[in-house]
């Protein structure tokens, strides 16, 4: 089986039933985890960036109708009985805000064991799915492979960021050797390969990114080295520094430079210099480094904090800043405290108390070069990625021993000199088609006075073309507008829209929809209205309207 995204998480999930006739996979931009790594939560935070918007997408695609060329006149009544029975999907993602039998069920993390067949695991570092060939590589015992490049949620032969490589050729040398019995010499490779990215000045579009590739004989690797940073009162060094508690109310601003959950390759997905997003936050920064670090897996940091609100959650980030002060993201995570002893059973944390807190970024491949600082940056906010906690919380962080960095560094190895390089990209020809209209990508973000919300807009118009063989034409637009006020997390605010049309000669249909979310300290309210036409007359109208009580979040 082959398959990218949610593709990939089905490979994964049929290879999990063992069928006779399943002998190989190679899954793309998957997760094995469908509670704690993907679209909708991540740390046990809702992903308010991703959660409304991306189900507005798919309850656009479940408002399309059948093609009366595949179906023929039956098409109508199909369309009118799949409308009548669809509901959006955001409300059974809200409803299950914790690790339960909901998310689990497709979750391959239950029981690695249950794979017994080949897999070939591929990632990418623009891509929200990387953590899991990690996990998938440490956890399965059957046949498997790892890779991980500098690309977005795109096939590796036409991503950006690049370099592309030969992808159908690295899928021929697997299907050849697992379906075929023909020595390719793929299995004698290294377990695990990755594009361990070089520093460059932070901008939010990239052709390419520098870097080389690098491997390890197996994951996880015993030749990864734990280092570790204490985070002292605005300094990161080696050995603690005096104990001091450092006091901070997080902007609900802070998070707007945060780039794209998952980029596309489009201009602005990637996160823009961190310096702003740096003030807004607790920052540790070390010295310049007297020598160049590598680091390959999940840097983690622990976080002796203390809170005034049993809800509040953490967003770390860990920066590469350049002598001249730019600061470029190079990983980050979220932490729900509600969930610091799991994403099952939550609990309230104790407020005016101290705790110990340990917050897993995403795993990287980074090279900080010599003369760089580290810098650790810290917020009880991250707006639009995470959704706010109900009251604006006064978080402490005891600076001293009990606040460490930990990286995964990584040594040189001489393995690395010896990879073969990748082929070149190899495509066919595509299908013939005519762009119609040009569709465009923009993010706009802006403070509107005098109340000074914030307001992030985010436009994909995916243009409009005609396939010239079948005649069938299609245009698809979509925006999504975040906003917050600041000092108010109630007023945070998603609203997306969408806009499908589909004509072949003289039939034409039109589905609209409409889509909100915002929150009290209770609950969340989602509406989602969807219009569907034939021709200019509408033929189906509904909205439906939820108000789901928030758990520990």
């Amino acid at each position: 089986m082959f398959g990218k995204s949610w593709g990939g998480f089905n490979g994964l999930q049929i290879a999990a039933r063992r069928p006779r006739a399943l002998k190989a996979v190679i899954t793309l931009y998957f997760t094995d985890d469908r509670y704690a790594d993907d679209v909708h939560y991540m740390g046990g935070c809702v992903l308010g960036i991703e959660m409304q918007p991306w189900a507005s997408v798919m309850l656009a695609h479940n408002a399309l109708p059948p093609d009366p060329a595949v179906v023929g006149e039956r098409w109508r009544e199909m369309w009118l009985h799949r409308l009548q029975g669809m509901k959006p999907w955001v409300e059974d993602w809200l409803t299950h805000q914790t690790r339960d039998d909901f998310w689990k069920h497709g979750s391959v993390c239950e029981d690695f064991g249950a794979i017994t067949c080949p897999v070939y695991a591929i990632g990418g570092w623009a891509d929200a799915y990387s953590n899991a060939v990690f996990r998938l590589l440490a956890g399965l015992k059957s046949p498997r492979k790892g890779l991980i490049g500098p690309w977005s949620h795109q096939f590796p032969d036409e991503s950006r960021p690049g370099p592309t490589i030969g992808f159908l050729q690295e899928c021929l040398r697997w299907w050849d050797y697992w379906l075929k019995g023909i020595d390719t010499g793929i299995m004698d490779e290294p377990m695990f390969r990755v594009w361990m990215l070089d520093s460059v000045p932070p901008q939010v579009d990239r052709e390419a990114w520098p870097g080389r590739w690098v491997a390890e004989e197996v994951w996880p690797s015993g030749r990864i080295q734990e280092r570790v940073y204490y985070l002292g009162d605005g300094t990161l060094a080696s050995e603690p520094g005096t104990p001091a508690r450092l006091q901070f109310v997080g902007l609900q601003t802070t998070g707007q430079d945060a780039g794209a959950w998952c980029s596309f390759g489009a201009p602005a997905d990637l996160p823009p210099d961190q310096r702003a997003e740096d003030g807004r936050s607790l920052c540790f920064t070390s010295e310049p480094l007297a020598e160049p670090l590598e680091m390959l897996g999940f840097p983690e940091v622990e976080l002796a904090v203390d809170v005034d609100q049993p809800n509040a959650l953490l967003a770390v980030r860990l920066c590469d800043v350049a002598p001249d002060g730019s600061s470029r993201l190079i990983t980050r995570g979220l932490l729900n405290l509600t969930h610091r002893d799991g994403h099952e059973h939550p609990q309230p944390m104790p407020t005016g108390q101290v705790v110990t807190i340990r917050v897993r970024l995403n795993g990287v491949a980074y090279r900080v070069p010599q003369g760089h600082r580290l810098r650790v940056a810290v917020s009880p906010t991250y707006w639009p990625h995470a959704w706010p906690s109900p009251v604006p919380v006064t978080l402490g962080v005891h600076a001293g021993t009990g606040s460490r960095l930990l990286l995964p560094v990584r040594p040189p190895s001489p393995l690395d000199e010896t990879l073969a390089p990748f082929a070149e990209p190899e495509n066919s020809h595509p299908v013939d088609h005519v762009v119609v209209r040009t569709g465009r990508q923009t993010l706009e973000t802006r403070t509107v006075l005098p109340d000074g919300t914030l307001e992030i807009r985010r436009i994909n118009d995916e243009g409009r073309t005609r396939l010239v063989e079948d005649g069938l034409e299609w245009e698809w637009v979509n925006e999504d507008r975040f906003e917050i006020r600041e000092g108010n997390p109630l007023t945070a605010r998603v609203t997306s829209t969408r806009q499908v049309s589909l004509q072949r000669d003289d039939w034409s249909v039109r589905v609209e929809t409409f889509s909100v979310m915002t929150s009290d300290r209770d609950n969340f309210i989602v509406t989602n209205t969807v219009d569907a036409y034939e021709g200019d007359v509408r033929v189906f109208s509904r909205t439906w309207h939820r108000v789901i009580p928030r758990h520990h979040v």
